[in-house]
């Protein structure tokens, strides 16, 4: 089959949404979508057409993909069924509703499932907030691909189109952080017939519509918004630009860095191009870009039908569900372009915010439920003050290449208004049954100074005692490559807000999120941020340590150890010795990272900040909790059996329980074999 020369736009981004029936269902009369087959059949249906099988927990709240993209095919009238966190094992869960009529939609979850897992010390987290219980070990490693296989033996020949975070970051040669390798893409591994990339609401209802009126799912290549793989037999696209190979970009560093710096060049979807990839002889195309959806098909996705809550088979709490679901999403989108973040690579530059009265509708009905207690959590987004903000001049942005509309300054053609946001904030808290709107998003700092009326209505009733900014770090340098606004942006906004706070007679405090082990980060420039930090007061709880997500620019940067838009090199803080002296500034005050400050600063040549001074971050004398913890980690250290200890009887068979090497959790990311 000859590959579509042209991308098929025959169908406007969001038309399909429009169309889509708009029912207002009481808040008693919601059911959550089918998740085994006797729900199934309660509801009359003796087949389904989607099954979607997910590595999240199943929430019926618009904050989770599996039940928004659920709802919108339900409404445009299609039969779903969810498959939540399946037993990996075998492929009996993926048979539960039977052989799905139309395709399988596979998702990792919420987040890639890799981060999910490890920290960026490559260790197992303790929980999963998008489980039952917040347990972890409910979805394997590399989920997609596992899920993605299970697919294709539970019936063969029923399409799988796979989705999501993980899908969409993969979708092209990648850096794994945790094999410390370039992968391929992720449809050579998985086997998917396509990856939808990107938000996905649009692109499914096409998908299923032509799959139901009897299309090859081959026949779907035409689409934006689509990556699929070609055999060697097939006749690549002549209307794509060529990516380095997956061979070249494994074996030449600087060529990944190139390969980076033109796959987000192709990322605006007024005048994206399509990529193709070679792997060997076989090809992976990507498609450009869906284009932004309107706002009318914004308010039909919001408006649907969410029990927005968990799925009532689940006995335990879900802390993703508790803690999202008196929250509200007012927009989608961010044009920060973060060099270390997902969001815009994931859901787009271009911001899409619902209406006005769709937000306030949303809210009445949460007073509906008798277990709202009048608290919503958090009116925003990705960014909490980016609402109804666009371009003002669309023949440009229609051109515009720009990684970002606010680096290395805010662009002169964005619309900044907060005008539009300030109000929604005054009509949402003067809903009848709601006593706080909270704003729990993160600010953008360097576009909320440019209304000082949105800094006084924040200040006055939008915070709970804390509010969360990301300055993320304090040298120069460090902020170019993250693209984030320079360390005067985070003094300034501090000095309005805690004004403003002091005019409402409140005492409220800001929560500065800071980021170690950043590229360009190093000891010099951890110290400064020490220092800054010691100056002002703030003492992290929690310490950002840099991870490198798949397809980020500071993930490319982090690999190959140059900004793949400059080709200049940059400070990489690689080893986990290096990591831990980043984080043990930021924490400075921590009595039991005493020697670990202590080593950062004699190998700086900062002495002068050991001893007793204004700006010392370390007393010349160790305290006693350093000393202990000291000690607690050398007998851990040296803990064990001694190594002349003879153990039992060489030839008796050891028990299962017995055994000395008990059976891990599975894949782990330092081991070679993988599920």
């Amino acid at each position: 089959m000859n590959p579509p020369s042209i991308v098929n736009d025959s169908i406007p981004a969001g038309d399909l949404l429009t169309q889509l029936p708009q029912r207002n269902v009481p808040m008693k009369d919601r059911a959550a979508l089918p998740m085994s087959r006797h729900e199934m059949e309660q509801r009359g249906w003796d087949e389904i057409d989607i099954v979607f099988v997910t590595g999240d927990a199943y929430i019926d709240h618009p904050s989770f993909a599996m039940a928004i993209l659920g709802r919108v095919l339900e409404a445009g009238g299609y039969r779903v069924g969810i498959i939540s966190q399946p037993d990996w094992e075998t492929a009996e869960a993926w048979q539960r509703f039977g052989r799905p009529r139309l395709f399988y939609a596979i998702s990792a979850g919420n987040m890639d499932s890799m981060i999910n897992h490890y920290t960026a010390n490559k260790k197992v987290r303790n929980d999963d907030a998008y489980s039952p219980g917040g347990r972890i070990g409910l979805r394997p490693d590399r989920a997609t691909l596992a899920y993605c296989q299970r697919a294709r033996e539970a019936y063969k020949g029923v399409p799988v189109i796979a989705g999501g975070v993980e899908a969409s970051l993969r979708r092209l040669a990648h850096y794994d952080y945790w094999s410390d390798t370039v992968r391929r893409s992720i449809l050579l591994d998985s086997k998917a017939d396509l990856v939808v990339f990107g938000m996905g609401e649009d692109i499914i209802l096409e998908i299923a519509r032509r799959l139901g009126a009897g299309e090859p799912v081959k026949s779907l290549r035409d689409m934006r918004g689509i990556a699929y793989a070609m055999g060697a037999s097939e006749t690549p696209p002549v209307d794509a630009i060529t990516l380095p190979s997956y061979e070249e970009v494994v074996a030449d560093k600087p060529t990944f860095a190139e390969a980076t710096r033109i796959i987000h060049n192709e990322t605006n979807p007024y005048n994206a191009r399509r990529l193709i990839q070679f792997h060997a002889r076989q090809a992976v195309v990507c498609n450009p870009p869906r284009f932004p959806i309107s706002q009318c098909a914004m308010d039909r996705i919001y408006g649907l039908p969410y029990t927005r809550q968990a799925h009532p088979s689940y006995k335990e709490p879900i802390p993703a569900s508790e803690m999202i679901k008196d929250s509200v999403t007012i927009m989608r989108g961010c044009f920060g372009g973060c060099t270390f973040c997902s969001i815009t690579a994931h859901q787009g530059r271009i911001i899409q915010s619902r209406s006005h009265d769709s937000i306030i509708n949303e809210i009445k009905q949460m007073t509906d439920d008798p277990k709202f207690k009048g608290i919503v959590s958090d009116i925003g987004g990705p960014t909490a003050n980016m609402y109804q903000m666009k371009c003002t001049k669309p023949e440009v942005e229609a051109i515009c290449r720009r990684q970002s509309c606010v680096h290395p300054k805010i662009c002169t053609l964005l619309g900044t208004d907060h005008a539009p946001l300030v109000q929604l904030m005054k009509d949402a808290r003067n809903v009848k049954g709601v006593k706080k709107v909270m704003v729990a998003s993160g600010i953008r700092m360097d576009l909320a100074r440019r209304s000082p009326e949105y800094m006084r209505e924040l200040t006055q009733h939008h915070v709970g005692g804390l509010l969360k900014v990301a300055p993320e770090h304090t040298d120069p340098n460090v902020l170019n490559l993250m693209r984030k606004p320079s360390g005067d942006d985070f003094e300034k906004f501090t000095e309005v807000f805690n004004e403003e706070s002091k005019k409402a007679g409140k005492k409220q405090y800001i929560v500065p999120y800071f980021i170690a082990s950043h590229p360009g980060s190093d000891l010099d420039a951890m110290i400064h941020l020490a220092v800054m930090l010691k100056r002002t007061g703030y003492r992290p709880d929690q310490v950002q340590d840099f991870i490198p997500a798949p397809l980020d620019v500071a993930t490319a940067m982090y690999y190959t150890g140059l900004d793949p838009f400059t080709k200049k090199p940059v400070h990489i803080a690689r080893h986990l010795r290096d990591r831990k002296l980043q984080r043990a500034l930021m924490q400075f005050f921590k009595p039991e990272n005493y020697f670990e400050v202590r080593k950062a600063l004699v190998e700086a040549k900062r002495t002068d900040l050991i001893g007793s001074g204004c700006d010392c971050l370390i007393p010349a004398t160790p305290p006693p909790q350093a000393l202990e913890r000291r000690r607690d980690d050398a007998n851990k250290r040296f803990h064990g059996e001694y190594v002349h200890t003879i153990p039992g009887d060489q030839n008796k068979k050891r028990t299962r329980k017995q055994s000395r090497h008990k059976p891990g959790p599975g894949y782990r990311p330092d081991t070679k074999k993988s599920t």
